[in-house]
């Protein structure tokens, strides 16, 4: 090896990642432009909460540290970046530190590094280092034997401990660069410093609960995470009592059959969110291309899937200046914006809507009049202001039965009125389902179970899933998952699927075939219309999946006529407010290209904001209608050459913004033959 390239510092591969390494998760980020910016801490990690650094650098100065004085030689000794001195054996004092914190003589969060190629020695104790764990190995052989384990799982002794009797270490990103790591007691040679705790703490909480990852594509993992916070289920025991804007209950959830080790600290066994579906691959009838799926209709009449939504409406009765207040009535016919009298049909003579009435879309809740506020009636100053009609109404679109009506005070001391809705909903089309590896599809067809196909045993799948979403996206740990499940099934046994140590597929399918199956999963299948046998086997197994609360009915809109925005007159945007359909630049691209000119003149311009204006063929400016009502040009005055003209109001709109700066526009007319 030539001078030059020993000079050169030598690098790893581990140095350019051991600032994350089992430090942020891997897999859980959003994705799209927050893709990465978004990260989530690993399993163990720890963020050190800072120590004084007087304390430290006393315990510094008294294992040799010198001040920096001209003419002395020796590693220079930062902390927390800042330079405290020097020392001359770098070593030796890393060494000593490194010591002292495992026998607990000087705290914890300080942690040490000696870089050999700058000659300097890096100590950090402030706050925000992410710190993981790490089992310190004594000359190759790992500190924590079998008589420590006994006593850990006797409760003889925890992890604080270990921590405290230097058998476990936390090491911050700098400090890791010294080390070398094990991943297991298997792979301990010569040189290892310490050991991972498990290989499984590399990722989160939300990954770790994946069956299988390290058998699927990375990106399906990161929407496997992202569907799981999505998901529902029993989101607290408490859930009648609490005041959640909105919430959504599954009716039945389950347990996964297919576990991993990381669930049962994050409590996912004790608040499930999903269910266990017997799952088929087949693609069935056209009605599951792409990601659509097929449901079983009877397995949601027993119950699959079932939800309730709870949406929590609520209004103050607020005092104003003056002494005014509003007022919880039905209210009077002088009200201003007094609705029909049937529309307060529900509520009692308080104005307040009672228990277990269904409601339905803009029905009111709460009868509300609130006082005429900034003299709005300005031409009636000395007769009685009309109060104005302001109730609780319930959202465009929703629907459901009142669960609870609540009486409370606000934090202003005034009346506050709570008011719960309750909406049970079964699994319909559009409704939208996942597995935990990110194999996400809507609703295509809900078929009766007579109609499904049946395996030999006459057993039935809950879910049809197409074949073609299983090879492009890699999602092996998807069919591994179908094949522990059918043991589990069997064997009434969980199935261990963490990562790197779960059950291996050969002893899955070493149990299947025990059991009179096909170690491959398949098996034959009946068509349920017509009798017959597919002529090929079909894949069936048990999958977790899950209900996410992307649900058609809080999206479903279509409008005719509505509201529109008072600047440009264009229909308004939204579901919530009563939107039109936005008709794109793609769209009107595809009318231009069918040469369809009158459905872009209906859809851009009548359906839209289409105006009358009287132009002046004169001067070109837009004429206006004087008192005697004759429209008269207010440029030029002439009143014989005014014609009408449809165009958009936002053109006319774009007109007057010129004007307003100092351009003048001139419209120019002509007749059409």
């Amino acid at each position: 090896m030539s001078p030059l390239v020993r000079s050169q510092p030598h690098f790893e591969a581990r140095d350019l990642h051991s600032t994350q390494w089992g430090r942020l998760c891997p897999n859980e980020t959003p994705e799209g432009p927050n893709c990465g910016l978004i990260k989530n801490l690993a399993l163990c990690v720890e963020i050190t909460k800072g120590i004084d650094e007087k304390e430290v650098e006393k315990i510094l100065f008294s294992s040799g540290v010198k001040e920096v004085k001209r003419g002395e030689l020796g590693a220079r000794v930062y902390l927390n970046g800042n330079l405290m001195g020097l020392h001359e054996s770098p070593k030796i004092f890393v060494a000593k530190i490194r010591n002292l914190r495992k026998k607990g003589k000087i705290p914890n969060e300080i942690n040490v590094r000696y870089n050999e190629i700058e000659n300097e020695v890096v100590v950090n104790c402030d706050s925000g280092r992410a710190r993981r764990p790490l089992i310190i190995l004594n000359n190759g052989r790992n500190s924590i034997t079998p008589e420590i384990l006994e006593k850990v799982k006797s409760g003889e002794l925890s992890w604080s401990d270990m921590v405290k009797q230097g058998l476990i270490e936390y090491m911050d990103a700098e400090e890791e660069e010294d080390i070398y790591i094990a991943i297991n007691e298997k792979e301990i040679k010569e040189g290892h410093t310490h050991m991972e705790v498990d290989p499984m703490t590399i990722l989160g909480v939300v990954a770790g609960m994946i069956p299988y990852p390290e058998h699927n594509s990375s990106s399906r993992n990161t929407i496997g995470s992202a569907m799981i916070k999505q998901s529902l289920g029993l989101n607290g025991s408490n859930f009648r009592i609490r005041p959640d804007t909105t919430t959504y209950l599954l009716h039945y959830p389950q347990a996964p059959i297919v576990q991993t080790y990381q669930m049962r600290y994050a409590h996912a066994l004790d608040r499930p969110a999903g269910q266990n579906f017997v799952v088929a691959v087949l693609s069935q009838s056209g009605y599951n291309m792409e990601d659509a799926i097929i449901l079983n209709k009877s397995s949601i009449e027993r119950g699959l899937g079932r939800t309730t939504v709870f949406a929590t409406y609520e209004t103050e009765r607020k005092r104003y200046m003056g002494g005014q207040k509003d007022r919880f009535e039905i209210p009077p016919p002088e009200t201003r914006g007094v609705r029909p009298q049937a529309a307060y049909k529900n509520l009692d003579e308080n104005g307040i809507i009672s228990p277990e009435i269904a409601v339905g879309s803009d029905s009111i809740l709460v009868g509300k009049t609130s006082p005429s506020r900034f003299l709005e009636e300005a031409s009636e100053l000395l007769a009685p202001q009309k109060r104005i009609e302001s109730s609780l109404r319930v959202k465009h679109g929703a629907k459901g039965v009142v669960d609870r009506v609540i009486l409370t005070l606000s934090s202003d001391n005034s009346m506050l009125v709570r008011i719960r809705l309750r909406e049970e909903r079964t699994p319909e089309l559009g409704d939208k389902f996942a597995s935990r590896h990110g194999q996400k599809g809507v609703v295509g067809l809900l078929m009766p179970q007579e109609d499904m196909p049946f395996d030999e045993f006459g057993i039935v799948p809950d879910l049809i899933i197409n074949p073609h979403s299983v090879p492009s996206r890699m999602t092996v740990g998807h069919i591994l998952e179908a094949l522990g499940g059918k043991k589990s099934a069997m064997t009434c046994k969980f199935t261990d699927a963490t990562i790197f140590s779960g059950e291996k597929e050969e002893e899955i399918r070493k149990e299947l075939k025990e059991y009179g199956f096909r170690p491959d999963g398949k098996e034959v299948f009946y068509n349920g219309k017509t009798g017959e046998r597919y002529e090929v086997d079909i894949f069936m197994g048990v999958i977790y999946y899950e209900k996410l609360y992307h649900m058609v009915a809080d999206k479903m809109h279509a409008r005719a006529r509505g509201p529109v925005q008072i600047l440009t007159r264009q229909p308004t945007e939204g579901r919530a407010r009563e939107g039109g359909l936005r008709f794109g630049e793609m769209e009107r691209d595809c009318l231009i290209g069918h040469g369809a000119a009158l459905v872009i003149k209906d859809r851009l311009l009548d359906n839209s904001d289409l105006v009358v204006e009287y132009v002046c063929n004169k001067c070109g400016h837009i004429a206006m209608m004087d008192k005697n009502g004759v429209l008269r040009c207010s440029l030029c005055g002439d009143s014989t050459e005014i014609y009408p003209v449809e165009t958009s109001y936002a053109f006319k709109l774009l007109i007057d913004e010129l004007q307003s700066m100092c351009i003048v526009p001139k419209l120019q007319l002509e007749d059409i033959i």
